[in-house]
C-alpha cells in the first residue's frame, strides 16, 4: 500500500520543483521513495557512491525519451526524479551529481544507462561501474547476468521485473511501477560489494576498472551508431 506522506513545491520559478514521499509496505519490509519532478533538491547528496538506473519510452536513445532516473545511497536511502518532456534543462542538480568524478556511479548494464543520460542530459556521466560488466567477469560459469538473476543468487532476494515495459511517460507513476523502480537500484551496493570479493580472488579487478573506463568510449560510438564490437573485425 502507498500512502502520500508529503508533498512540497516552491514557487513560479524555473528552478522549481516537486518532492512526493510514498511510504511502501513490501516483502522485504518498508520503504520511502521520495520523487521528484525535473531535478532533485539541493540538499540531496550522495557520497562516496549512488546506485543510478534510468526508465525511458522504450531501448532505443535517440528516439525513445527519459522519463525517470533513480538514485539509491549505500544507506538505502532512494529518491527519483520524473522528467516531463521537454524539460531536461531543469535538472541542474541532477547533472552535476552525474558528472561529478568525486562520487562512484553504481550501474546495471551501464552502456544503455549512461548512454541514455548523456544524450538525454547533455552530460558526460564520470566515475562508473556496471554490475553486467563485473558479473560478466567474475562469474564466469554461467551465462545469467541480469539483475534477477544476479539478486537471486548472491544475494539470495528475489527482484520483480513485471513493469519493466510499462508506460513510464506516464504522468502519474502506479504503485507497482514505483515498486519496481525502487528494486532496479535498492541493491546494487550489496551485489558491487560481492562482485568485487569475486573479481579480486580471480585476480580481475584492474581488467574491470578498464572496462568502466571504456564506457565512455562506448556510449559515445552507440550514439554515433557506430559499433564498437565491430571496429575491430578484420
Amino acid at each position: 500500500m502507498a500512502e502520500l506522506v508529503d508533498a512540497l513545491g516552491s514557487g513560479p520559478s524555473p528552478c522549481k520543483w516537486v518532492e512526493v514521499r510514498v511510504f511502501f509496505w513490501a516483502p522485504l519490509g518498508s520503504f520511502i521513495v521520495n520523487l521528484y519532478k525535473n531535478d532533485l533538491p539541493p540538499q540531496v547528496e550522495f557520497s562516496p557512491s549512488v546506485a543510478v538506473d534510468t526508465e525511458a519510452m522504450g531501448l532505443v536513445v535517440r528516439r525513445d525519451r527519459l522519463c525517470l532516473v533513480q538514485l539509491c545511497s549505500a544507506e538505502g536511502d532512494v529518491h527519483m526524479v520524473q522528467m516531463e518532456i521537454g524539460q531536461e534543462h531543469r535538472a541542474v542538480n541532477l547533472k552535476k551529481l552525474l558528472q561529478d568524478q568525486s562520487v562512484l556511479k553504481i550501474f546495471h548494464f551501464a552502456r544503455f544507462d549512461v548512454g541514455l543520460l548523456n544524450y538525454s542530459l547533455g552530460i558526460r556521466v564520470s566515475n562508473i561501474y556496471c554490475t553486467k560488466i563485473a558479473s560478466k567477469l567474475a562469474r564466469t560459469y554461467c551465462d545469467k547476468h541480469g539483475l534477477k538473476s544476479i539478486c537471486k543468487e548472491l544475494l539470495g532476494i528475489e527482484v520483480s521485473k513485471h513493469e519493466q515495459s510499462s508506460d513510464w511517460g506516464s504522468q502519474e507513476l502506479s504503485q507497482e511501477q514505483l515498486i519496481y523502480a525502487m528494486g532496479d537500484v535498492l541493491h546494487l551496493h550489496a551485489i558491487k560489494n560481492k562482485l568485487d570479493e569475486m573479481l579480486v580472488r580471480e585476480k580481475r579487478s584492474d581488467l574491470a576498472q578498464k572496462c568502466f573506463g571504456a564506457l565512455d568510449l562506448i556510449t559515445e560510438l552507440d550514439l554515433l551508431n557506430i559499433s564498437p564490437e565491430e571496429l575491430f573485425l578484420h
